[in-house]
Formats: C-alpha cells, sequence, structure tokens
C-alpha cells in the first residue's frame, strides 16, 4: 500500500503537468514552421525546381498520416518517450525498443546541429561574417546550444511560454514573405507558370519526392509534442486536437511561403539559400537594409523555437526510457527545485556539439561537406524508419489499453503513411549514401549507452537471499512519477 509520504515523494520525483491545450497547439506550430521554411526551403527549391511547394505539400500530407498515429497512441500512453514507448508497448523486445529510442534520439541531435549551423548562416548575413570562418561560426553555434540548452534546464513551463512567444514571432516572418509573393504577383515579377516548373533530374515524381526527403526535417512537431504528453493537462482531449489544427495550420504556411518564394526572385537564385533571398529582392517600401535585419533576427527566433522543442523531446525520451530500464537509470534524474531531467539535457548537449565540431573539422580540411543539409538528411533517415514503425505499432496495439476517450485514426490511411515513409526512406539513403556513415556513427553512441545499462544490470542482479527483502532494502530512485 501506497503511503501518503510515498505518493507525495512519487509525485515530487516526477514530470509536472502544466501544458494546456492551447500551449500545445503552439508547441506543435512552432516546432513545424520553424525549421522547415526557414532553414531547408532553398535546398528544396533547387532539388524541385518552381513547383517546389508541392514537396511541402506531399511531406505535410505524409507527415500528417503518421501524426495521426500518433494521436491515437498518446490518449493510450500519455507519457514521455514517443516512439520508443510505443514500439516497446507493441513489441515487447528491449533490443528493439532500444534501438528506436538511440535513432530517435540521433534524429533529434542530428535535427538540433542542424538548426545550429542554420542559425549561424541567419546570424551571419544579419553581422555581415563571412559562413567561410570556420571557427568563429562554430563558436556562435556552440553559444546558440548553450542557450537552447540552458533555458531547458530552468523548466518546461518556462520552455513552452518562451515557445509560444517564439511561435508569434516566426509566423510575423513569414506572413513578410507571404506579402511580397502578393506584391511580386501583382507586379509580374515572375510568370506564375514557374509554380508548375521542375528542374531536378529525372521524372517529375522523382523531383518531388527528393523534395519532400528534404522538407521533412521538418516535419517532427508531432513527435516531439508527443514526448511532452506526460507533462500534458488532458492529454486524451488536448493531443489530437493540438496535432491535427497545428499540421493543417503549417501545411497551409508551408505551402503559401512556397509560393510566395517562387514568385518572388528565380528559382536559381533561391537555391540553396535562405529565405533572405527573398527580402533581398527589395519589393517591400522599407529599406532592404533594414528589413534583412528584421527578417534576419526573426529567423534566428524561429530557428531557437525549434531548437528548444527539439532538446526538450530529446532529453524527455531519455528520460522516459530510463524509467522503463532500457538504457541507464542516471538519465531518469530530474532536478530536486526545476524538476527538469537535467543529466539528459546535458548528455544531448554533449553529442550535439560532437557533431558541430566533427563538421568543423571537415570544412578545415577543405571539404566541400553542407553540415546542415547532412545533418538534416541524417534526421530524416532516422525519422521516416522510425515514423513506418510507428504506424506499424499503433495498428498492432489496435484493441490494447484502449478507453472512452482514445482517438482511433483511419485505418486506410495509417497503411498509405506506411509506404509514404518507406518509399522516401529508400530513395534518401540511395541519394546520398555517405549520410549512412554519420548514421553508423551516432548509433555507435548508442551502443555504448546500451553496453552500460547491460553492465549495470549484470552487476545488480541477486546473487541469493530473499528478492523481497533485497526489493525493500534498495535506494530509492527518481523514477516514479
Amino acid at each position: 500500500m501506497t503511503t501518503p509520504a510515498a505518493a507525495e515523494s512519487t509525485e515530487r520525483s516526477g514530470l509536472k503537468r502544466s501544458i494546456t491545450g492551447t500551449q500545445l497547439y503552439f508547441y506543435v506550430v512552432g516546432d513545424v514552421l520553424g525549421s522547415g521554411i526557414y532553414v531547408l526551403i532553398g535546398l528544396v527549391a533547387a532539388a524541385v525546381g518552381g513547383a517546389f511547394w508541392m514537396a511541402f505539400l506531399a511531406g505535410v500530407a505524409v507527415a500528417a498520416v503518421t501524426g495521426l498515429a500518433y494521436a491515437e497512441l498518446v490518449t493510450k500512453y500519455p507519457q514521455a518517450a514517443g516512439a520508443s514507448l510505443y514500439v516497446n508497448k507493441a513489441f515487447r523486445r528491449p533490443v528493439l525498443t532500444f534501438f528506436i529510442t538511440i535513432c530517435m534520439l540521433s534524429a533529434n541531435m542530428a535535427a538540433v546541429g542542424s538548426l545550429a549551423s542554420g542559425f549561424v548562416r541567419y546570424f551571419a548575413g544579419v553581422v555581415g561574417m563571412s559562413e567561410d570562418a570556420v571557427v568563429p561560426t562554430l563558436l556562435i553555434a556552440l553559444a546558440f546550444l548553450t542557450v537552447i540548452t540552458f533555458i531547458n534546464l530552468i523548466g518546461i513551463s518556462e520552455s513552452v511560454v518562451v515557445n509560444v512567444v517564439m511561435t508569434f514571432i516566426e509566423i510575423s516572418g513569414l506572413l513578410i514573405i507571404m506579402a511580397i509573393g502578393v506584391i511580386a504577383l501583382f507586379q509580374g515579377i515572375s510568370d506564375p507558370d514557374v509554380l508548375l516548373e521542375f528542374t531536378g533530374e529525372g521524372s517529375k515524381a522523382i523531383a518531388v519526392v527528393s523534395g519532400v526527403s528534404l522538407a521533412f526535417f521538418a516535419m517532427t512537431g508531432f513527435e516531439n509534442a508527443a514526448n511532452v504528453a506526460e507533462e500534458t493537462i488532458d492529454p486524451s482531449r488536448a493531443f489530437p486536437r493540438a496535432l491535427i489544427g497545428g499540421m493543417l495550420t503549417a501545411g497551409v504556411v508551408y505551402v503559401l511561403v512556397s509560393v510566395a518564394a517562387a514568385l518572388a526572385v528565380p528559382i536559381d537564385t533561391l537555391s540553396g539559400n535562405t529565405l533572405l533571398t527573398v527580402i533581398e529582392a527589395d519589393l517591400l517600401p522599407i529599406s532592404v537594409s533594414v528589413m534583412l535585419v528584421v527578417f534576419g533576427l526573426i529567423a534566428m527566433v524561429a530557428i531557437s523555437n525549434t531548437a528548444l522543442v527539439t532538446v526538450v523531446a530529446q532529453s524527455r525520451i531519455l528520460y522516459g526510457m530510463a524509467r522503463e530500464d532500457v538504457v541507464p537509470g542516471v538519465f531518469a534524474t530530474v532536478h530536486p527545485t526545476r524538476r527538469s531531467p537535467y543529466v539528459a539535457l546535458l548528455f544531448g548537449a554533449a553529442v550535439v556539439t560532437t557533431l558541430l565540431v566533427i563538421g568543423a573539422v571537415f570544412q578545415l580540411t577543405g571539404s566541400d561537406l553542407d553540415i546542415v543539409d547532412r545533418l538534416a538528411t541524417i534526421t530524416v533517415v532516422f525519422l521516416l524508419f522510425i515514423y513506418a514503425l510507428v504506424i506499424v505499432a499503433c495498428l498492432k496495439l489496435r484493441g490494447s489499453d484502449e478507453t472512452p476517450d482514445t482517438y482511433r485514426a483511419n485505418t486506410p490511411l495509417l497503411v498509405l503513411g506506411i509506404i509514404g515513409n518507406l518509399v522516401v526512406l529508400v530513395y534518401t539513403v540511395v541519394d546520398d549514401p555517405e549520410a549512412l556513415l554519420w548514421v553508423a556513427g551516432l548509433l555507435a553512441v548508442g551502443l555504448v549507452l546500451y553496453l552500460a545499462e547491460w553492465s549495470s544490470k549484470k552487476r545488480a542482479r541477486p546473487t541469493g537471499g530473499d528478492p523481497d527483502a533485497q526489493a525493500a532494502d534498495a535506494a530509492p530512485t527518481d523514477r516514479g512519477l
């Protein structure tokens, strides 16, 4: 029987439910909008051509279907850990669960590294610094990572409030781009037919898939939101609404901004560059030099927003899986006053720092590596595999742990989601096989964690005596909620 004191201790050791449905909606919108449009729009345009808005639309469609599976699973299991938890519930295979955990962690860490590098590109544009200055840009990226980690160390309530404020700021930047697109349309800057042009190699379908492969980097709002389900008030009601509403909002904005950018500047000018290129078209009645600074600051806030959410997610994955005895228990440790999983946060920051340093070393040796593109590709490889497996887990868990409040996704749509994720995954791997080396490196970090947990369990295995007495004598942990 649980005593009042034990219950109070459990409550103190767990995560705090403080996120409202409205906050969760903006959490999803802010996460999805921040990364794809501001960081990767030029790369997607280069891959597809003027019709690159189709890649964003297709990416949102595939991701939204996957999000429906998350909505169903979160209403069953409103706990931290997301995909790792769902795979564990569905298959009960510790090795597979651990593998998915490491894949999800790796995806989040690579994404934060890509976002940090994207932040530097806008920062360099605002202050007039060359992006080729490897060491200064690395230091800025590391400073960015430090600030984001510190905000999360303060606590989840503060992080979500900051997230909502940042979301409104980043939406204002995208409204500026849409306004430029309207001006460009009325001034006849570009022929609207450009929106149907494909300049990528191969067929139009292949061109769109290549764009989706990059654009999918942005479609992670539902996974990151799932990892704060344990800190959401009434998740069974709040999560499906926030997720579906957030993804639809983001999808509409993606398409409108893509169309605006294609109408405002030539595609060969936009290709490979950021949205600052659209501002440089000088179509607004405000000085372009002023707008470049203003928009650059807005873009940095937007990227910070997505990075903030992603760092929250990676720490909650480690926290949740430590409580499931999948990774070392130290990652379930929470700060005694701030209630944040600080060990997991610091570990994630260390891995991202390593990725950024490795990228800087490649650049110093004369490599033409685009660290934003490479880390985004790594993220996509991991996510596509995970998302397909999560949908399978959702279908496998049908009929289990259901209540009247459980959301149920459309089954045929889920099947299409599996196919869509796998098609884009195969294309991504075939198109950039070198990314698999980076994937292997991140999985090697996971192997170290696996060996550490295995060794810990082996040492803790009882050699004799009364198991009940041993359990009673065991030291209390931080794992309870």
